[in-house]
């Protein structure tokens, strides 16, 4: 087939057969398509609601809204609780039945597909860069501005330009303690921050087997990190596997085109891939953590977020800190992705694993991650967290350094008061 899966899915939305799409979805080619749900958060969305209040116009659809209050939540201060209340009193007003507060909220990544909001074959947009997050499912999804998200709720649709696309072909079996967030460091580390720019990412090869779900979400939600528009995984088996208990639904098939339907196709060898971790101020420096030669002591760890905060991430970090305690002085905060998440780890004995280790456990919540609240760094603090940024302030003080790990390494981390591997730790 000479389409990538990104123009399959953009030929569904827009009922053309193969030949057709070949034809109208070239890459560089402006399309306008129906959006299945367009997403907000309590940072971008007062924004598109003022926006679209101005307009006059109507709500298009609210069953295609969805607002997560996830990034300032539990209200951090006075002007984010009055953010809050705006999209609240908007979404009761509009009835909007999408609307996600506390009590029931998680971070909108790990969120919607849990709720069965995003599902394959979709067109997902988003006020937030890390929508590219539901590629793993197969969908189509791309973060935008607020305006645009208002434009959305007006019309139902977006315009978008057909990207060209990178195949990432993986090959061989990842070693223990590696995990998605460790591919797709190594990949940014190979390509650059730029390397993908307005491009798709799409996964095809052997290695795509051994790539759980959660490594599925955590690859596709830093797509962004390597400038790219989307990444995207086949829907397969463990896609429908998913889907049965996301949303009661299994879906059709969705795998790579041709190699020649891509701009280039890179091999990765999982089996080579080690422990790794991204150095300030850059996803991109990356290096194995066997090759650091220097001592990295260590402040704080932060293992959450929309790339890390789910069950198996909390599995991970627990089954490394079992019996062990965080070295006296590292502040280590474990932020589950969704409260159904943190249920699940309550009941499997990861949060006790975790209190017991010295650790705390927070709601969920984006807080830390884009400098929020629950884990800001001070002048000349040192963090390694599972976040997806490590541009300079983005946690806190301007001096401040940050380092991006899997959920096993930061834990190692924490345990060993210094930058160190799962792997290090046992030897």
């Amino acid at each position: 087939m000479k389409l990538t899966m990104t123009q399959q899915i953009l030929a569904r939305k827009l009922g053309l057969d193969n030949s057709q799409a070949e034809q109208q979805l070239k890459a560089g080619s402006l399309i306008l398509v129906d959006v299945d749900t367009a997403l907000s958060n309590d940072v971008t969305a007062p924004v598109a609601v003022d926006v679209f209040n101005k307009s006059g116009c109507s709500l298009c659809n609210a069953d295609c809204v969805t607002f997560v209050m996830d990034h300032f939540t539990p209200n951090r201060d006075i002007k984010t609780a009055e953010l809050c209340k705006t999209v609240r009193e908007f979404s009761k007003q509009h009835g909007v039945n999408n609307f996600f507060d506390v009590g029931e909220m998680g971070i909108e990544h790990a969120l919607l597909p849990e709720k069965g909001i995003a599902k394959p074959w979709n067109v997902i947009i988003g006020a937030d860069s890390h929508t590219c997050t539901y590629g793993a499912l197969g969908t189509f999804s791309t973060g935008v501005g607020s305006t645009d998200i208002a434009a959305i709720m007006m019309s139902g649709k977006v315009w978008l330009k057909v990207p060209s696309a990178i195949k990432f072909n993986l090959k061989g079996k990842p070693s223990p303690y590696i995990s998605g967030k460790d591919v797709i460091l190594y990949i940014i580390g190979l390509i650059g921050v730029d390397g993908a720019l307005y491009r798709s990412i799409e996964f095809d090869g052997e290695g795509v087997d051994y790539m759980s779900m959660d490594d599925r979400f955590t690859i596709c939600n830093m797509a962004i990190e390597c400038g790219a528009k989307n990444g995207i995984f086949p829907i397969d088996d463990k896609t429908n596997e998913y889907t049965k208990v996301s949303c009661n639904a299994t879906f059709d098939a969705l795998s790579c085109g041709d190699d020649e339907a891509y701009e280039k196709v890179i091999d990765i060898d999982l089996a080579a891939i080690k422990p790794i971790v991204s150095f300030p101020h850059l996803p991109s420096n990356t290096k194995f953590v066997e090759d650091v030669k220097e001592e990295i002591k260590v402040d704080q760890v932060i293992i959450g977020s929309c790339t890390n905060g789910r069950l198996s991430d909390l599995k991970s970090a627990a089954e490394v800190l079992k019996g062990r305690k965080v070295a006296k002085g590292v502040r280590t905060i474990i932020i589950p992705g969704t409260n159904k998440i943190y249920l699940q780890a309550l009941k499997a004995g990861y949060i006790e694993t975790f209190i017991q280790g010295g650790a705390i456990v927070s709601t969920p919540t984006c807080g830390p991650c884009l400098g929020g609240h629950m884990g800001i760094l001070a002048s000349g603090e040192v963090a390694v967290t599972t976040t997806n940024r490590n541009f300079i302030g983005r946690m806190g003080a301007k001096d401040s350094y940050i380092y991006l790990a899997s959920p096993a390494t930061a834990m190692a981390s924490a345990i060993a008061g210094k930058l160190a591997s799962a792997q290090q730790l046992e030897d």
